[in-house]
């Protein structure tokens, strides 16, 4: 029999860490999943049966919880973070042209979130709450709506000189 791979020790001790900090919450897996991606950027997929055992729920549970919502990722994202909301409201005001331009101008491409380089990753969402001003994106944590290829590429522009 095969043992399991070994994690690095940072991811060990920061999933440790937060467990330790959050685990005796009520309706704990939402807050550890907070603090795992936000010390790691990401949620390791090795580190859900450490998770689910911490917790007294199953892997299944983890895993669907991390999959579910949009925030979480199993992958490490790259310096600039592009989501394109694909909610109803924003496909029907061009949110899809603006995501395949995203993902071309950047090299991102379906299966690809992260470009060749690491600097940008370009995940769709669903619904960032701006119906009423679609489509919108949000680039590193902050919102932009009325998107339009234009003001896309302007954004980006000032991610790549940055």
């Amino acid at each position: 029999m095969s043992k399991p791979p070994t994690q690095p020790p940072e991811i060990n001790t920061v999933v440790a860490a937060v467990l330790a900090e959050r685990a005796h919450l009520p309706g704990a897996l939402l807050p550890v999943l907070h603090g795992v991606q936000d010390a790691l950027g990401y949620i390791p997929p090795e580190t859900v049966p450490e998770i689910a055992r911490a917790l007294n729920l199953s892997r299944a549970e983890v895993h669907g919880v991390i999959t579910y919502y949009h925030h979480f990722r199993e992958k490490p994202a790259g310096r600039n973070v592009l989501q394109v909301c694909r909610a109803e409201s924003c496909r029907a005001t061009g949110a899809e042209s603006l995501l395949a331009q995203a993902r071309a101008r950047l090299g991102c491409d379906g299966a690809q979130h992260l470009s060749a380089d690491g600097g940008h990753s370009v995940e769709p969402v669903y619904c960032l709450g701006l119906c009423a001003s679609s489509p919108a994106v949000v680039l590193n944590g902050q919102l932009h709506a009325r998107m339009t290829p234009q003001r896309l590429n302007a954004l980006l522009d000032k991610t790549s000189s940055a």
